[in-house]
């Protein structure tokens, strides 16, 4: 496997345009903290903003603006090139360039590194439902064998050619793990992908769970080491975004009250090799509930100071880190789901945030100079219709984010400006399944998505250069 160099991250996910010319690199903010607040309850703009009005799709699959098209690819229960089955509930994904033995890039092809939230209580299909499949797998790369019963989690990479638009080929990457969430890439090329859970060894297991994995980005069928990196701490882990300035990964928790951690590693380059798990703290409140749901305890574009408590026992047995985090004076967060890098800030979402519950997208301003990091309440919409629940998102190559919303109906892709202003870029048309996974190509022709039920991956194209911005 061949490293993605740090300044390839940095563009990644600063955003900066791939392949578009014309296109800004990004957008500029500038906006007071009153504009934010009064932009958090606007309408859709379809009109002025992004790419025009969704067309039905005749084959009920996904809505798109006129001139934009998809491939289906992937879907649940197809036979990967390993012999075993694509599992279901496709949820977050990571996009990375596809790099030759000799260390060229092969700008056709990208390698799509996708979780598998799935649980014993999901009747979808794991990777070993064929007989005999399992038979055939070194035990070692499985993490937990759940005594002869294997957690049906973990990760499958894919390699997808942008160029023809085809999948060239898929495999099971991570194995044994359970509830495969959110995650997020690292400048070393490796996908980072997070337990949404906190089971322990006993009856069912034979491992604890809650654990980050890590999963090289390779372009030919392997599984990955299941080694757990248990100095990320034990917790219902959901998404993480590497700061590539200073190699420190930032955490989400899904839970009501959960909180945002990061973590210092000892050494950039090698997660494994240890570090420290500190959980986020606003300066002039200790204990802050950000929640906003019973009143505006903090207002959208008004940032605060923080800093960061370190966190002891961080294996958890009694799974109460959170807990331990909020009473020694850390901030509390309603789900903390999606998150990414971009604007030199870690963008990240609290899917039930805001007294209507519909959702907030923050920010932290991490300062490696000065060490002093802010945290910012990005946006905190006001009405489902604009905006409801976000989970996963992303940074697009022209600078806006791209939100997957949560238990909406039907479920939608919102493009958000720097400016705090929305458009619609897809509608489910089949069902009320949600938008997983939202990721560009390593070209930035191509945004990636996963429906997580059924399960199916979608490859969208189309004139990305057509973007409108006031």
């Amino acid at each position: 496997m061949n490293p993605v160099s740090r300044r390839h991250f940095l563009n990644r996910s600063s955003a900066v345009a791939l392949g578009f010319s014309g296109l800004a690199a990004s957008l500029t903010r500038g906006s007071t903290a009153a504009l934010l607040e009064a932009l958090s309850g606007a309408a859709i703009d379809d009109a002025t903003l992004g790419f025009g009005p969704l067309i039905d799709d005749p084959r009920d699959i996904i809505d798109l603006p006129e001139g934009f098209s998809y491939t289906v690819f992937s879907r649940t229960g197809e036979l990967m090139d390993d012999g075993l089955s694509v599992p279901g509930k496709h949820d977050a994904m990571g996009a990375f360039p596809f790099i030759n033995d000799d260390g060229s890039t092969d700008p056709d092809r990208t390698i799509l590194i996708r979780n598998h939230e799935i649980e014993d209580a999901h009747k979808t299909t794991g990777p070993f439902v064929r007989p005999g499949t399992l038979e055939g797998i070194d035990k070692s790369k499985i993490y937990d064998a759940g005594f002869g019963r294997p957690s049906r989690g973990g990760t499958t990479t894919m390699v997808y050619n942008t160029k023809e638009r085809k999948l060239e080929s898929h495999w099971m990457s991570l194995a044994g793990t359970e509830r495969n969430c959110a995650g997020g890439i690292t400048p070393q090329s490796t996908w980072l992908t997070c337990e949404e859970t906190a089971s322990v060894k006993g009856e069912r297991f034979e491992h604890d769970h809650g654990y980050v994995f890590e999963v090289p980005a390779t372009t030919k069928p392997a599984l990955a080491d299941p080694a757990p990196i248990r100095a990320m701490g034990r917790f219902m882990h959901e998404a993480c975004s590497t700061d590539p300035r200073t190699g420190i990964v930032y955490m989400t928790e899904d839970r009501h009250d959960g909180l945002i951690y990061r973590y210092v590693p000892k050494d950039a380059g090698n997660l494994h090799a240890g570090g420290t798990l500190q959980a986020l703290r606003v300066d002039h409140t200790p204990s802050f509930d950000t929640r906003n749901w019973d009143e505006q305890k903090i207002h959208p574009g008004t940032p605060v100071s923080i800093s960061w408590i370190t966190m002891d026992d961080v294996e958890s047995p009694k799974d109460d880190l959170r807990y331990r985090g909020f009473n020694a004076g850390a901030a509390r967060f309603a789900r903390g789901e999606g998150m990414w890098w971009g604007e030199d800030s870690v963008f990240f979402a609290a899917t039930t945030g805001g007294k209507g519950y519909h959702g907030q997208l923050w920010r932290i301003i991490p300062n490696p100079e000065t060490g002093v990091d802010k945290l910012e309440l990005f946006l905190e919409p006001n009405d489902p219709s604009v905006l409801h629940r976000a989970d996963n998102i992303t940074f697009s190559p022209w600078g806006d984010l791209i939100v997957c919303e949560d238990e909406n109906e039907p479920p939608r892709m919102i493009g958000v400006t720097m400016k705090g202003e929305f458009y619609i870029i897809g509608r489910n048309a089949r069902s009320n399944s949600e938008f997983a996974g939202a990721t560009f190509s390593a070209d930035g022709t191509t945004l990636f998505v996963n429906v997580q039920n059924p399960g199916y991956t979608l490859a969208i194209t189309g004139p990305w250069d057509r973007i409108k911005t006031k």
